[in-house]
């Protein structure tokens, strides 16, 4: 993860400073404005204060955040785990500039791995399609770092959704139901051997009482 956060703020740094020259370049009085700095609020569990986080001050952390939300799709399940099952939630909002823009709410410690939740009201009174998706394995682990409360994962595998492996739901494990298939198929395979050796075994013995009788 701390390689692809570094990647990531290198291509955002590699940005500006091209920004940069082209507005030296140019003439400035047709220099484009500026655009405002992104930003990202986290509230959520165990922060007593919203955790405010900008591109300026803290451009890592920035990018590590919008990570996790940067690869959803339009469209998501139209239900998600148990309120039970979910763990603690975590409400980040995207702004441009002081500005708010998206939001969406992440369960780190979800059953079956991270979720992430598109209410379908924006902030920037856009709306969009509501929707549960599965986040990304990093999601802990990345709020951890910028300053969420939580406990330190070890097993953490950098990707995840949009970036490599996604988290395997629980319920599409099942030892039993395996075991079953896999019997079954030894089964198919001890029978199709069965009746190959049959088919064998009769065409020998055909082609032995042929033999006997041509040469009586």
């Amino acid at each position: 993860m701390v390689r692809r956060v570094r990647r990531l703020v290198a291509l955002v740094a590699g940005a500006l400073a091209t920004g940069v020259l082209a507005l030296g370049l140019a003439d400035p009085a047709k220099a484009a404005p500026k655009p405002p700095p992104a930003g990202v609020d986290i509230t959520g569990e165990g922060l007593a204060e919203p955790l405010r986080l900008r591109a300026n001050r803290h451009p890592a952390e920035v990018v590590a955040i919008i990570d996790q939300v940067n690869f959803l799709g339009r469209t998501g399940q139209t239900t998600g785990p148990r309120k039970a099952d979910l763990g603690p939630k975590y409400t980040i909002v995207v702004l441009s500039g002081e500005t708010p823009k998206q939001t969406y709410d992440l369960y780190p410690k979800a059953a079956g791995g991270p979720r992430v939740y598109r209410p379908a009201k924006q902030p920037d009174s856009r709306r969009t399609t509501a929707g549960w998706f599965l986040g990304r394995l990093s999601m802990s682990e990345t709020l951890r770092t910028v300053g969420v409360p939580l406990e330190r994962q070890f097993d953490t595998v950098s990707g995840g959704v949009g970036g490599g492996e996604r988290v395997i739901p629980e319920d599409a494990i099942n030892p039993a139901r395996d075991l079953d298939e896999a019997l079954g198929e030894l089964q198919r395979l001890l029978l199709l051997n069965v009746a190959v050796v049959l088919t064998i075994t009769s065409g020998l013995a055909g082609i032995a009482l042929l033999i006997r009788r041509r040469t009586r």
